[in-house]
């Protein structure tokens, strides 16, 4: 962390004094000097007055976000609302984002907000708020115009694919996540929908599969662990995540550019699933620590991954306070799955690609059935018990969804019969 904070502290005493006496590299220390320069002009011959820290953390910010779509400055206030956001409550749209070409692309809309129910989609660019241009903005700038008031109104111009520019109409809200979500499917697969790493999430899955077993009706099939939009989070619970279903191996490891500063996770013995069949969902919206998931699940072979290729972030951000000025965002390493893989820029690719698909049922012709015909045989069952046996209780209409329940019920139809 001191060989982070010590080059800003630089800077900041470039501004005051233009440049040390001291000087142990003459290339550095003559930039800096051009650095100090540049400010005494726009000090004093800017059209407008503007405050040094105004100019101290544009110029930090600027440093930062040269380096990656990742990196960059927390003042104060955005530093605090990070934190609450860890912590799994917040102010704004309920959008992850983050810069692409200038403009800010969509990474996922999170559940149950107000960019969730306007249906704004991986991938989308805002290219204007309040029909003012986002270009010339960094992420930390637009970001802080799209929070504000709750209940006050932003319209966000969406550019989606090669269709026309639309304007869609968010009004701000609270925004309190809930990290995980659970429901039985049927009464033979148990289903976990995980919307962000938040510091809760390990023991909300924990909690939420222990739960799940004590209420199903019968003998479970299968489990399906949804990732899908889910943009990442903390790297730690990911690992705990990948952990709780894995009995051995490696999980992720990191590589900086110290080479000792490199990290290997390992999991520990211990499948809270006891080696239940699953299947994970993901989809463009899947990012960082849900790649990581999926990535070790994959890899393991513990789980069937099933969906549209991630996000493909490969990237660790380390984040750095700094006593009295908030916090710098870095990029400090990249991650990469048990076999090696590195997926920044790529993805997961999931071993069974599947669109989603809207399903609507086809009119048949109403053709008599046996049971219709006059002087049929009885069946000697109870009346009704063939066509209920083994129905599912309910019936999904995600598309995903509804191939990963097929594909669980498939394995476990599979296994009741024998392996031959």
């Amino acid at each position: 962390m001191r060989q982070i904070v010590i080059p800003i502290a630089v800077i900041a005493v470039a501004v005051v004094t233009a440049v040390s006496a001291q000087q142990n590299n003459s290339e550095t220390y003559r930039q800096l000097n051009l650095f100090g320069d540049i400010f005494e002009r726009v000090q004093t011959d800017y059209v407008e007055e503007v405050s040094e820290e105004k100019l101290i953390e544009a110029a930090i910010n600027g440093m930062l976000t040269s380096l990656d779509p990742h990196s960059g400055y927390l003042n104060q206030k955005n530093y605090r609302d990070m934190q609450i956001r860890t912590r799994g409550e917040f102010g704004g749209l309920g959008i992850e984002v983050t810069m692409e070409n200038g403009l800010v692309k969509v990474v996922s809309p999170i559940d149950d907000t107000p960019a969730y129910r306007a249906d704004l989609k991986p991938g989308d660019l805002i290219t204007h708020l309040d029909r003012e241009p986002i270009q010339g903005l960094s992420l930390s700038e637009a970001v802080e115009k799209m929070r504000g008031k709750v209940g006050s109104e932003l319209t966000l111009t969406i550019r989606r694919g090669v269709t026309k520019p639309f304007n869609v109409k968010l009004t701000r809200a609270i925004i309190k996540i809930r990290s995980v979500r659970s429901r039985m499917e049927g009464n033979d697969v148990a289903y976990i929908r995980i919307t962000t790493f938040s510091e809760k999430t390990e023991r909300g899955v924990k909690t939420a599969l222990k739960l799940l077993k004590q209420t199903a009706t019968k003998k479970l099939k299968g489990l399906v662990l949804d990732l899908r939009n889910n943009p990442g989070g903390l790297l730690d619970q990911s690992v705990k995540i990948s952990d709780a279903f894995l009995n051995q191996g490696e999980i992720v490891s990191t590589r900086s550019r110290q080479p000792r500063a490199g990290q290997r996770f390992n999991a520990k013995p211990g499948d809270i699933a006891n080696g239940l069949p699953m299947v994970v969902l993901v989809n463009g919206g899947s990012a960082s620590a849900s790649e990581i998931v999926a990535g070790a699940l994959q890899d393991h072979r513990r789980a069937i991954i099933l969906g549209t290729r991630s996000f493909g972030k490969g990237s660790v951000q380390t984040i750095v306070p700094l006593s009295g000025h908030g916090a710098i965002r870095l990029t400090t390493a990249r991650y990469f799955t048990p076999s090696g893989r590195s997926i920044q820029a790529k993805g997961i690719v999931p071993d069974i690609i599947v669109e989603q698909l809207k399903l609507e049922k086809i009119d048949q012709p109403n053709r008599p059935r046996e049971e219709d015909l006059r002087g049929r045989l009885d069946n000697p069952n109870k009346p009704g018990t063939a066509a209920k046996k083994n129905a599912p209780k309910s019936v999904s209409r995600d598309y995903q969804l509804s191939r990963a329940l097929d594909l669980l019920r498939g394995i476990a139809l599979y296994d009741s019969r024998g392996r031959h």
